[in-house]
């Protein structure tokens, strides 16, 4: 590559940084989807009555480690801090490292653990920073359109970590993300929240006290 052509691709590069920069978290958010459509769920951030509905059933008080696939930006975030114990920890996990840098930049917080990786691991990330078990994990992960055999491995790891009388909190725009949940999960409350773009399935699966090891783990 000649030297005027580095010229122009850095050029490039520095006008795409400015108008991601003014764009603020909108433009990091497209150029997310831009890059990698399958693995972010929506072009539309999630509406703020997505997120109160989601987050309503968790019991805070007994919350150490709350776990979240696909953060994008951040949407949910800055809300499950507001609500996250001072001694507990907001664990996200992402493999689209523009989201994951962002993500470290910008949210200082001390209880915020920033992950590159797939949630398929969410285990051994788990163990890594010091916790045996998750009490909640959120996801808003596309499982109809992951790969081949990721989004199995990512219910049953995600079954794995939950402790007893945790769940795995999953919003979608299709109802398609049940059928990956209900392998594992016995019980499985669900919402449709029509104040989003798209209107959104909620669900929630809770690993009760009295559940064994459910069959196709």
């Amino acid at each position: 590559m000649s030297g005027t052509e580095l010229a122009r691709e850095a050029w490039s590069h520095k006008i795409k940084r400015r108008v991601r920069n003014a764009m603020g978290p909108w433009g990091v958010f497209i150029e997310g989807f831009v890059r990698n459509p399958v693995m972010v769920g929506s072009i539309v951030p999630s509406s703020r009555f997505t997120i109160n509905r989601m987050l309503a059933p968790v019991d805070w008080g007994n919350c150490k480690l709350f776990v979240e696939y696909g953060p994008g930006v951040g949407t949910f975030c800055r809300p499950v801090l507001d609500r996250l114990a001072r001694d507990g920890m907001l664990l996200v996990i992402d493999t689209n490292p523009l989201f994951i840098d962002y993500l470290r930049r910008t949210i200082t917080d001390s209880r915020f653990r920033a992950v590159l990786g797939s949630a398929a691991d969410v285990e051994d990330i788990v163990r890594q920073h010091g916790f045996e078990k998750a009490d909640y994990v959120l996801s808003g992960l596309p499982f109809s359109t992951l790969p081949d055999g990721v989004g199995p491995a990512i219910a049953a790891a995600t079954w794995r970590v939950i402790r007893q009388n945790g769940a795995f909190l999953v919003y979608q725009f299709t109802p398609r993300a049940r059928d990956f949940m209900a392998r594992h999960f016995r019980r499985i409350d669900n919402a449709l929240e029509p104040l989003n773009v798209p209107p959104c399935f909620m669900y929630w699966g809770w690993k009760d006290a009295a559940d064994g090891q459910v069959a196709n783990d």
